[in-house]
């Protein structure tokens, strides 16, 4: 896994896509995005080293979990910030994600509709539960390739719910490998979170192709991807 201490070290190698609106920078696993109750380190202790010239530093326009890596859009300044969080708000973002799930799903590809809410009124949980009287949530899924104990999944979160991709592996039977929350491994130690934000396509210009972005697979994924029959 990479290092978050060594981010802004090599912060412009982890630049994916760059433009006068957005930035699409590889976030490594193991840094959140946002301050947390606890504090630490933060992506955004890091976002002045791609100023490029402007007077303020970009703002993530989404989040992902501290332990997912991949594709995360900046906006550049206020005015592209507030473009991309109406493309994700209203669900025209294009997210899709690998992720390495422990067995198998049974088919290659499949639809997973399941409300989710919060398990806690504590607003500053931020575990989900399957609930019939939660917000509705659906996430598309293909089988990449499988190994014996393991399945390579590419998901696309059609909603976006906070733990979407995770609660619903997990309900499904096939939780994804190394999440402490929601699946089988220790909450310290183990191979780390296997979900990484392969891609991103971003519908920002109404007369051009939406900016799309491609981040590589991390470093803590290779060897379960390879024995799935990834290529490299």
């Amino acid at each position: 896994m990479s290092s978050p201490a060594a981010f802004s070290s090599d912060i412009g190698a982890r630049l994916l896509y760059r433009d006068a609106l957005v930035l699409v920078i590889d976030k490594p696993a193991g840094l959140p995005v946002h301050p947390g109750p606890k504090g630490g380190e933060t992506l955004t202790d890091h976002l002045d080293g791609l100023r490029f010239g402007l007077p303020r530093r970009p703002e993530a326009a989404h989040r992902l979990d501290r332990d997912t890596s991949g594709c995360l859009a900046l906006g550049r300044h206020a005015q592209a910030l507030a473009r991309l969080n109406k493309l994700f708000a209203n669900a025209q973002a294009r997210k899709t994600y690998w992720a390495l799930v422990e067995g198998a799903p049974p088919d290659d590809e499949g639809q997973i509709d399941l409300p989710l809410a919060r398990r806690s009124s504590d607003p500053r949980s931020w575990w989900m539960k399957a609930d019939p009287a939660g917000d509705p949530s659906t996430t598309r899924w293909r089988v990449l390739g499988r190994s014996a104990s393991q399945a390579w999944l590419e998901l696309i979160p059609v909603t976006g719910r906070t733990h979407q991709l995770r609660v619903h592996c997990a309900a499904s039977g096939f939780p994804i490998v190394g999440d402490p929350i929601y699946g089988t491994a220790a909450r310290h130690g183990g191979p780390g979170l296997q979900l990484h934000a392969r891609g991103l396509a971003l519908p920002l210009y109404p007369k051009k192709p939406p900016v799309v972005a491609e981040a590589p697979a991390p470093e803590h994924m290779r060897d379960g991807l390879s024995a799935c029959g990834w290529a490299g």
